[in-house]
């Protein structure tokens, strides 16, 4: 009995030394971004009521003790961006994070357009792949990926590591998250940090904390994981892939998703409306939110031009808000199209204009505003579209027009120079709504002369 009594208290003394040790989540390590010049928040565990001293070695300090059960957070100054630096935890134990950037740091998320890596898909490549990998090395760009998984409640931790990026690291990486990085830290100048947490194929309603979804009838939180399709589940990447960053400082997120919601586009608009503001209430953060709108694709059943129009009207109602549109770049019979540059470059105007205050850049294709009826002729006018409109060389194909029979006929397409666009078929004498590219499989041929797309339209609001 003795031996046995002295066996489980060794236990327990190594067990308690095991959690008084000083800890941090995964992505404050050795290589990361900070935010710029802001009082970013730390936060980590140790034993109970121990003091936990931090320092930058830009010449900031911050302490706090741990609460009874031996968690702490603190807050500590960045200055402007620079670095590399180090930051000095200590606690139990002392640790050391080197190689800090203090910079620009973005949320990348979405399903499979977001998480598609440089190197392509299997059968399935990114344009330009093989430049951009060899042209990759540069220490002011950080990555932190993230590892899949799924949880029934909140998690505090993530597997992934910060890396700079390289050839060598850069492979696996979101295509889309890269490009957008790589414009912001051209323009800007500074050092940029983008972690990505995304999943292939999944819902909307998996990225949205409880309480949340909790508001949508349709959408059943699950009891248990299922063995397959998590992805698919309400909440449950929320609680693994997102919740454990809440707090971590961010200049603002980018999305690339809505594929998997396709066939509950009516009720598109309010969800990621409402899981944007859950996730701004959460970082305390009225952040920006860029997203990218669904390519064109030969979808079997169902039009995915109304999850498209419910994008449209989310970049329309929500505050701080912006929309990549890839009307024109999409793959009929590739559900990932291979152009991610120009998804990147497109979020990346968003971001440089309405975030950073650059002046003079373009960030959005023309965006449908009114129409007016005159004899058998649609007059339509547009927002983001100063200078007018043009098809560069090809047809400009794509408009439908229809009477109160709600029958579309090809319509025959004027750009005014008054920067407008006339709509008329000599098979409609009294038109009452004009649609644009408003199918499943169409290539956008309609752009500003700035060259960025306009989104699929309709003018009406008939159920087909």
């Amino acid at each position: 009995m003795f031996k046995k009594l002295i066996f489980l208290l060794t236990i327990v003394f190594y067990s308690t030394i095991a959690l008084s040790q000083t800890k941090l989540a995964s992505f404050f390590s050795d290589n990361m971004v900070l935010q710029q010049n802001e009082q970013v928040s730390i936060w980590g565990e140790d034993k109970p009521n121990k003091q936990i001293k931090i320092t930058g070695s830009w010449g900031k300090k911050a302490s706090v003790k741990t609460d009874r059960n031996g968690n702490w957070k603190i807050k500590l100054r960045t200055p402007i961006a620079g670095g590399p630096y180090t930051l000095k935890i200590k606690g139990s134990d002392t640790i050391i994070i080197k190689n800090v950037l203090i910079g620009e740091v973005w949320l990348c998320s979405g399903q499979s357009n977001m998480q598609m890596p440089i190197k392509g898909f299997a059968n399935q490549p990114v344009i330009g792949s093989l430049e951009t990998i060899l042209n990759s090395k540069n220490s002011q760009i950080r990555m932190f990926q993230t590892t899949h998984n799924a949880s029934l409640t909140p998690l505090n931790n993530v597997n992934g590591k910060w890396v700079e990026t390289s050839p060598e690291t850069i492979r696996k990486f979101s295509a889309t998250a890269y490009y957008f990085g790589q414009k912001i830290q051209e323009l800007l100048g500074v050092p940029v940090g983008l972690i990505h947490t995304s999943w292939g194929a999944s819902t909307a309603e998996a990225w949205t904390d409880t309480k949340t979804i909790s508001l949508f009838e349709s959408a059943i939180i699950p009891t248990k994981i299922p063995n397959k399709k998590k992805q698919y589940e309400p909440t449950l990447l929320f609680n693994a892939m997102l919740h454990p960053f809440i707090g971590y400082n961010i200049k603002g997120a980018i999305w690339y998703q809505g594929e998997s919601n396709r066939l509950r586009a009516n009720e598109y608009e309010q969800l990621i409306s409402e899981m944007v503001k859950s996730w701004r209430t959460k970082w305390q953060n009225d952040f920006p939110f860029y997203f990218v709108q669904i390519a064109p694709f030969e979808y079997n059943n169902t039009n995915s031009a109304f999850l498209r129009e419910a994008q449209l009207k989310t970049m329309l109602s929500l505050d701080n808000s912006g929309m990549a549109v890839t009307m024109d770049i999409g793959e009929c019979k590739n559900i990932h199209p291979g152009n991610k540059k120009h998804v990147g470059d497109r979020l990346a105007y968003w971001a440089l204009s309405k975030t950073y205050n650059i002046d003079g850049i373009t960030f959005s294709g023309p965006v449908y505003k009114q129409m007016k009826v005159k004899d058998s002729k649609v007059i339509l006018s547009f927002d983001y579209a100063e200078n007018g409109f043009s098809s560069f060389g090809k047809d400009l194909n794509g408009f439908e027009i229809a009477g109160e029979d709600k029958i579309f006929y090809e319509a025959i397409v004027k750009l005014n120079k008054n920067k407008t666009i006339i709509v008329r078929s000599d098979k409609v004498s009294k038109p009452v709504a004009v649609r644009y590219a408003f199918k499943n499989c169409v290539e956008g041929t309609l752009f500003n002369t700035e060259g960025l797309p306009a989104s699929s339209f309709r003018t009406d609001n008939w159920e087909e």
